[in-house]
This record gives structure tokens, sequence and C-alpha cells, in this order.
């Protein structure tokens, strides 16, 4: 009488187990870090949304001096991000930042935030990294969170 196989063997589980451990190993930093870039991306959207006003209002004062984010309109907190500020250094440079959320959000993003600049009254952008004439008031996200014009 023949014996024929009815399960797996113990080595082959293993094996199993063994790849499901390496995928795993590998898949949930990199979904950590898809979690942190889609909320940055909304940070990004909301600072993005003072572009327009604040060249509008460079544009028609020639001051930024005294300007809020309330003046210009638009969202300045979401499900991520705290607070949207405008700050202004000079009549024509503008820093909005993005301050995100230190409970609702990935860890390695905690309380940092994104910011836009402009030294010319909304003309040209500069974010993240290469914003770095007006001083901000928290740490920005880490450059791996960032989208690649920021970098």
């Amino acid at each position: 009488m023949k014996h024929i196989q009815a399960g797996f063997t113990l080595i082959e589980l293993m094996i199993v187990v063994a790849i499901i451990g390496i995928l795993a190993a590998i898949a949930i930093p990199s979904y950590q870090d898809y979690t942190a870039r889609a909320q940055v991306t909304e940070a990004i959207n909301l600072v993005g949304q003072f572009k327009t006003s604040v060249a509008e209002t460079y544009s028609a004062k020639g001051d930024l001096t005294g300007t809020t984010t309330a003046d210009l309109g638009g969202t300045t907190a979401g499900k991520y991000v705290t607070a949207v500020n405008l700050v202004i250094a000079a009549p024509g440079t503008a820093k909005v930042e993005a301050l995100l959320d230190s409970a609702n959000t990935a860890a390695a993003i905690k309380g940092s935030g994104f910011s836009i600049e402009t030294e010319d009254g909304g003309r040209t952008w500069r974010c993240g990294a290469t914003a770095t004439v007006v001083a901000g008031t928290y740490t920005d996200v880490a450059t791996k969170y960032m989208p690649g014009s920021c970098k």
C-alpha cells in the first residue's frame, strides 16, 4: 500500500514563514514612508493655496507688512496640519509655513513643518531645504518626505 503525503512538512512551513517575515521587513518601512509623504502632501497643498494671494497682495500694495493668512483667505488647518502661518521678513519677502500635527501624523514627521518662501513678492518660490531666508518656527520635515523640487 502506498502512503500519500497529506500536508506540508515542517521545513516547508518554516520557509514560508521566513519569506513572509522578509517581505514584512521590507514592506512596513516603505508603507510608513508612504504614509508620511501623503501627510506632508496636505501641508504642501495648504501652503500652495497662498501663492497667488501673496503675489496679488504684493502687486496691489507693494508691501506685505501686516498681512496675515486671514487677510489672504484660504484654509489654515487640516487633518494633519494644525496651523498655516505667514511670516513677513521684509516688504516683498514672505514665508508661508504649515505646522504638522504632533498627534495624528507619522512618527517621522511629528511636530515638523513644511514651508515655501518668496523674496520677490510672489513671482518665484522656494520650498523645503531651499527656503532659508526667512526663519521658520519649526523643524523642516526630512528631505525624503519632500517633493523632488524642494530637495
